[in-house]
């Protein structure tokens, strides 16, 4: 994984509109990260690039807290789904938070996310909650956490 220069945001926008697509689709309207802003989340170093094969196959979008880290996307390539790399970010993330010795991981996604939900939960993540999204009338946000602890890594997906 290595951090996103503004030369690439080209490449993360695309990205991140392919792997939300099936979504664009269930939905009739782009999940947030199809429509969020990267420009200042790569100024702030919060947009990091998964590459195989010298390609950008995935990237993550994560907001480092004092008590927190947050994971805002996780993408991957439509091209290079289901090899893998979804979960070797998840890692990537875990390893990251404990080096920063941050003791969560929060995200929040859409109820009707399920298969991701999923993988989240299979991950070691727990839901804390459901509220309405204030930015998108009927639609549903799941909160998640996951503690993050470097004795009890969670690999087994």
């Amino acid at each position: 994984m290595r951090l996103a220069t503004i030369a690439e945001l080209p490449a993360v926008v695309a990205l991140t509109s392919a792997a939300y697509q099936p979504y664009t689709d269930l939905f009739g309207y782009p999940p947030v990260p199809v429509t969020e802003d990267y420009v200042p989340r790569i100024e702030r170093g919060e947009v990091w690039l998964r590459e195989a094969d010298r390609a950008v196959v995935g990237l993550s979008v994560i907001e480092r807290h004092a008590d927190h880290v947050m994971l805002f996307s996780i993408a991957v390539s439509p091209d290079a789904q289901k090899a893998g790399h979804g979960v070797a970010m998840l890692r990537w993330l875990e390893d990251k938070s404990w080096e920063w010795a941050v003791p969560e991981i929060r995200l929040y996604t859409n109820a009707r996310m399920e298969r991701n939900i999923a993988l989240y939960c299979a991950f070691g993540f727990q839901e804390t909650g459901r509220r309405p999204n204030p930015y998108r009338p009927g639609w549903t946000i799941v909160d998640m956490a996951k503690t993050v602890d470097g004795s009890k890594k969670v690999g087994a997906i």
